[in-house]
């Protein structure tokens, strides 16, 4: 059978589930055909939520195999990312020709935030000739935000956003109100003083809030890390972290 003309692909970011579904996104996915998802491992819990967001539109999730990438602190980051968003453009691209028709990529939170499939549709948009769109989600640092009722800044002030990975050099760089994605395994020493903010798997059933100064709060931080994580079988995690204001 003829595979159907390609059409747009869509970018739509969805926050964490079914219940940040806006109705922006609703009307895109309502005008796709299918979903393409990465399978990241054999037993992805993620894969689930992605389902249950495509479910109410009748849309079928077509699972790729996620390619392998060095995430052990490779020589060359930016070249091991760079070959990994290479292969998944091949691999996506390959479905897109087999089955035509118009597909939709699922992004937790918002796509303009730690997300690299907007670079990678970009590319494949431009490989295949078609058109893309992007439709925003509910970001992590809102319902952290939210779910703390507090403001991610000073009155006036800057905020900084990183990854753990980023977050000795933020704060080395006189950074002193910094929202961290992804802040697993990082060391908060030095910042025993901090104000911290931290969720895990917000916007879920599984959902972890701490908050305090660090030196009080990052054992129970641990805790609620690893009751996450045993809960869902995965952990998302980020804070907000704010140095003490200046006597």
């Amino acid at each position: 059978m003829t595979p159907a003309p390609l059409g747009p692909i869509r970018i739509v970011g969805f926050g964490m589930g079914p219940q940040h579904v806006t109705p922006e996104a609703a009307a895109a996915l309502a005008a796709s055909d299918y979903v393409i998802a990465a399978r990241k491992s054999d037993d992805d819990a993620l894969l689930a939520i992605r389902e249950a967001v495509a479910a109410p539109f009748g849309l079928e999730v077509v699972e790729v195999r996620d390619p392998e990438r060095d995430r052990n602190n490779p020589a060359d980051y930016p070249q091991a990312v760079k070959a990994w968003h290479a292969a998944r453009i091949a691999a996506y691209a390959a479905v897109l020709r087999e089955r035509g028709g118009s597909a939709a990529f699922l992004v937790w939170g918002d796509p303009s935030l730690y997300d690299s499939v907007v670079r990678i549709v970009t590319a494949l948009a431009r490989e295949l000739g078609v058109d893309f769109e992007v439709v925003p989600g509910v970001s992590a640092p809102q319902l952290l935000a939210a779910r703390h009722k507090i403001v991610l800044h000073r009155v006036g002030g800057p905020v900084h956003i990183t990854t753990g990975r980023h977050l000795a050099e933020a704060v080395a760089s006189g950074q002193t109100n910094i929202v961290i994605m992804l802040l697993s395994a990082v060391e908060l020493t030095g910042l025993e003083d901090w104000q911290v903010w931290w969720g895990a798997n917000l916007g879920t059933p599984t959902e972890e809030l701490v908050a305090g100064t660090v030196a009080d709060v990052e054992p129970a931080i641990q805790a609620a890390r690893a009751r996450a994580k045993d809960a869902a079988g995965w952990v998302m995690d980020l804070a907000l972290l704010r140095a003490p204001e200046a006597q």
